[in-house]
C-alpha cells in the first residue's frame, strides 16, 4: 500500500492537472429529506462531493427507491457476468472462425461448460476484478467511519486481494483482511487475465495519474471492470469519472485505456438514476472533453452513436465501428454502446455484442453492464441467468452493496456497529 498517497489527502487528474481530492472526510449528513427519488435531478446524496466540498445530502430511501436500486445493481453486475460467459469461448477468434465454428447466425446461445462444471457458464477475470471492485467500494464506505477516506487506495487493495487469487491455491486463513468474498475459492481460477492487470497488482505500489502501470496498456481490461463505479448514485458524475480513472490507472496506463473506463464509468452512472442511454453517453462525452487525451474515446462514442442511424446491425456494422481488431478499450466500448443502444431485449444486445471478431467477452461484459444497470434484473434471459458461475456470489455481493449504499450508518458507524459486517467488510 502507498501509505504516502493516502496520509497526503492530494490528488492529481490526467497530466498531473490538480483535481479535487477524495481523501477528505465529507461532512456530517443532515436530517434525512423525504420524496427523494432516483432520477437525473435528484436521488440519494444528489450532488454530494467526496472531497469536502459540499456537505454531504443523504435522502430518505423509500421501498420503492430502493428495490428499484438494488434491482439495477443486481441487472448490471449479472448481466455484465452473463455478456463475459457468452463472449468467453469465442473471444479469441476472427468473425470468419465465429461463423466456421456456430454457423452463420453465430454464438446464440452459451456454449456448454468444461466437463468438470455441466451446465455452467464460466465467467472470465473481468468479472472476478468486477467483483473485488465491488468488494473495495463497499470498504472504502465503511473505513470512511475512522476518517481514513481515500477510496482508490481501498479499490487497490480489493486488487491486491484477486492478486493473491491468481497465484495462492486458495483462501489464506491467516489474512486477517480477506473478508468473505476472498474465501469463495471457484474465485481461485485463474481466467484468462490481462498481462497489464497481472503486472499492475504485482506489487503493493500504488499506480496514479501522474505515475501509471503499464503506461502503453490499451487493452479492455480495466474499463471490464470498471461498472461498479457507475453504481455510486450518491456521487456526482464527475468524480465517478475520476474515481475510476484513477482506478484504472493503477493497471493501464493509456489515456485511452483509464478515460474508456472512466466514460463507462459515467454511463452506467446515468442509467443506474434513470437517464436514457442516448443522454448518458451524451454526458460522458461532455465531462472527457476536458481531460487530456481523450479523443480516441470521444471519437469512439461519436461513432457508436452515428452507426445507430446508419443501417440494420450487422457483425460488420459492429467490425465498422473498430479501425482496429476491436480489442483496444475504447473500441471495445463502442461495440458495447452500439450495441446496448440497438438492443431489442437483454439477449438480443448480448447477441450482437459477442459475434464479432474483436474481444468479445470484454464487450459482452461492458453491453451486459449498461443493459442491466438500465433495465434491472428482472430483464435478465432467465435460461442464462440460471446456469451462470458464481451467480450466488454476485447476487450476495450484489444486494451488500445495496444495503451499504442505503443502510451503511445503520452497519457501521460508531454508535451502532455490526460486528457480522464488520467481520465481513474488515476496516484494515
Amino acid at each position: 500500500m502507498d501509505t504516502a498517497t493516502e496520509k497526503s489527502g492530494e490528488h492529481h487528474g490526467p497530466g498531473g492537472a490538480a483535481a479535487e481530492p477524495l481523501t477528505a472526510m465529507p461532512a456530517p449528513p443532515p436530517e434525512p429529506r423525504t420524496g427523494t427519488g432516483l432520477g437525473p435531478a435528484s436521488g440519494p446524496g444528489a450532488g454530494d462531493t467526496i472531497g469536502g466540498r459540499a456537505s454531504v445530502t443523504t435522502g430518505l430511501w423509500g421501498r420503492t427507491e430502493q428495490q428499484d436500486f438494488r434491482s439495477r445493481v443486481r441487472g448490471a453486475l449479472l448481466a455484465s457476468a452473463i455478456g463475459d460467459a457468452l463472449g468467453a469461448p469465442v473471444a479469441a477468434l476472427s468473425l470468419e472462425a465465429l461463423h466456421a465454428a456456430h454457423g452463420p447466425a453465430g454464438l446464440t446461445d452459451p456454449a456448454p461448460g468444461p466437463a468438470a462444471a455441466p451446465g455452467r457458464s464460466p465467467v472470465t477475470a473481468a468479472t472476478q476484478l468486477s467483483l473485488f471492485t465491488v468488494d473495495g467500494l463497499i470498504r472504502a464506505h465503511v473505513r470512511r467511519d475512522t476518517g481514513a477516506w481515500h477510496p482508490p487506495t481501498d479499490v487497490h487493495r480489493a486488487y491486491l486481494r484477486w492478486a493473491a487469487t491468481q497465484h495462492d491455491w486458495g483462501p489464506d486463513e491467516r489474512r486477517t483482511d480477506n473478508g468473505w468474498l476472498a474465501q469463495e475459492e471457484w474465485l481461485y481460477a485463474r481466467r484468462g487475465p490481462a498481462r497489464a492487470c497481472m503486472t499492475g497488482f504485482a506489487d503493493g505500489t500504488l499506480g496514479t495519474l501522474d505515475q501509471p502501470k503499464n503506461p502503453t496498456a490499451r487493452d479492455a481490461a480495466a474499463t471490464t471492470r470498471s461498472a461498479p463505479f457507475g453504481l455510486l448514485v450518491g456521487w456526482e458524475p464527475a468524480l465517478v469519472l475520476q474515481l475510476s480513472v484513477e482506478c484504472a490507472a493503477q493497471s493501464h496506463g493509456h489515456p485511452a485505456a483509464y478515460l474508456s473506463a472512466g466514460a463507462l464509468a459515467v454511463i452506467v452512472h446515468g442509467l443506474t438514476r434513470g437517464e436514457s442511454l442516448d443522454a448518458a453517453v451524451q454526458r460522458a462525452l461532455g465531462l472527457l472533453g476536458v481531460r487530456p487525451g481523450h479523443q480516441p474515446v470521444t471519437d469512439a462514442l461519436q461513432r457508436a452513436l452515428a452507426a445507430v442511424t446508419a443501417g440494420a446491425p450487422s457483425a460488420k456494422a459492429i467490425e465498422a465501428l473498430s479501425p482496429g481488431d476491436g480489442r483496444d478499450a475504447e473500441d471495445v466500448l463502442a461495440i458495447a454502446v452500439y450495441c446496448a443502444l440497438v438492443a431489442e431485449n437483454v439477449a438480443h444486445g448480448l447477441r450482437l455484442a459477442v459475434n464479432h471478431g474483436g474481444d468479445s467477452a470484454a464487450t459482452g461484459a461492458l453491453c451486459g453492464a449498461l443493459l442491466g444497470a438500465q433495465h434491472g434484473e428482472t430483464a435478465l434471459p432467465a435460461g442464462w441467468l440460471a446456469g451462470l458461475e458464481g451467480r450466488a456470489t454476485v447476487l450476495e455481493l450484489a444486494d451488500d452493496f445495496a444495503l451499504e449504499m442505503t443502510q451503511g450508518p445503520a452497519l457501521h458507524s460508531p454508535t451502532a456497529a455490526s460486528p457480522g459486517w464488520l467481520a465481513r467488510y474488515p476496516r484494515g
